[in-house]
């Protein structure tokens, strides 16, 4: 197990980070908003898009990860899990929001995250097209884009009456979960839905307050929660509990906001 506390070591890491999120953006931009752009369907009885641009740009990146840290595991959406020995994982979702994607929306995103063992230590969402990158982790948070970089916190909402909530409800998710959102949806100020892992970005950016999901694998949370945490916000399932693995998660600004958000979600699937 490498000391992933050391600076050295961070920088290498975050040295890592950035170059596979330029080149997912190279591999994807060429695709985007393409007419011969075709998906394929991963998902019977459903529709679970993949482009060739999903698996291009994951490819990009475990070449990358393969050359300069081939000691590390890497957990694909695309390619799947690859074995290493040191302890650290590389999480890595090569298109967050395929059915944006191929929509032609510029709302969906790369996310690239490490894990050690107690979960995710350094994220990137990046929305290639737009130009934004948004980063936290060993003591980095900020966002990368037109205006220029600048420092991210979240903003300091406490009550769910003046709160913004973002979702990509009613697509995924049970009736049951789809029920527990609403719950919360009729409490807050202000609800917008299917902006994929852009939301987090928003978030962790001081622009909403709370983001309700479900059905989630780890690739579509772990880049999120490292981003959201290190810019001051909490990220847990609909127990309260790790949500690094995926499943029903509940982002929220501030503690006193989740908590109010967390009472209702778990009062409703009681």
């Amino acid at each position: 197990m490498q000391d992933i506390e050391s600076v050295t070591l961070q920088a290498e890491l975050w040295s890592v980070a950035e170059e596979l999120a330029d080149a997912a953006r190279a591999s994807i931009l060429p695709h985007f908003r393409q007419g011969h752009l075709k998906a394929d369907n991963k998902e019977q009885g459903g529709f679970d898009p993949v482009t060739i641009a999903d698996k291009a740009s994951e490819q990009a990146m475990r070449d990358i990860l393969n050359k300069r840290r081939p000691q590390d595991a890497i957990l694909g959406e695309e390619f799947g899990k690859s074995a290493g020995t040191s302890g650290l994982t590389w999480v890595l979702d090569p298109i967050d929001g395929t059915r944006g994607f191929i929509s032609g929306t510029p709302t969906w995103g790369v996310l690239i995250s490490l894990n050690d063992a107690d979960g995710p230590r350094l994220g990137i969402i990046d929305q290639p097209y737009i130009g934004e990158r948004f980063c936290g982790g060993f003591g980095r948070s900020e966002v990368i884009g037109p205006h220029g970089t600048a420092n991210m916190q979240v903003r300091g909402t406490t009550d769910l009456q003046d709160a913004v909530l973002f979702s990509t409800f009613p697509e995924v998710g049970s009736q049951d979960e789809r029920r527990a959102f609403e719950a919360v949806s009729e409490q807050v100020k202000l609800t917008r839905f299917g902006c994929d892992c852009y939301a987090y970005g928003l978030l962790a950016a001081g622009h909403i307050d709370l983001v309700i999901e479900a059905s989630l694998n780890a690739y579509d949370i772990a880049a999120p929660i490292a981003v959201i945490q290190a810019a001051g916000g909490i990220v847990t399932d609909w127990k309260g509990d790790p949500a690094h693995d995926g499943g029903r998660t509940l982002a929220a600004a501030t503690p006193e906001l989740h908590a109010k958000a967390l009472k209702i979600l778990q009062h409703c699937l009681s």
